[in-house]
């Protein structure tokens, strides 16, 4: 089983920017295609990125393409979220999460989750 858990959530004006990390336990961490979710209060969760097993291939919801980068660091078992221009829609916590899955966009093909981290954008 893979333990992750998230970090660098926070409060930002719109326009700021906030680095999400997300680390996990096993050193079978490189095996794992990883994503982040986001849930807004009342809303249903919703894929945000994703990024396959060696980085080489990344993934995004349209709503952040652009503005959000996804990257992974396979020694330090380790995937971030680099997120710029931040929206008060981006508002929500975000999970991060480990597929057995390439490209899944479907937080049903996710195997192990985070607690989540909220992160407030605020106009």
């Amino acid at each position: 089983q893979v333990q992750l858990v998230e970090s660098g959530g926070g409060s930002v004006q719109a326009g700021g920017s906030l680095r999400l990390s997300c680390a996990a336990s096993k050193r079978t961490f490189s095996t794992y295609n990883m994503g982040w979710f986001r849930q807004a209060p009342g809303k249903e969760r919703e894929f945000v990125a994703a990024i396959m097993l060696n980085g080489g291939i990344t993934s995004y919801a349209d709503s952040v393409k652009g503005r959000f980068t996804i990257s992974r660091d396979n020694v330090k078992a380790t995937m971030y979220l680099q997120m710029n221009s931040l929206k008060v829609e981006d508002t929500g916590v975000y999970s991060c999460a480990a597929s057995s899955y390439s490209s899944a966009r479907s937080s049903r093909l996710y195997n192990y989750w985070g607690q989540g981290t909220q992160v407030t954008v605020s106009s």
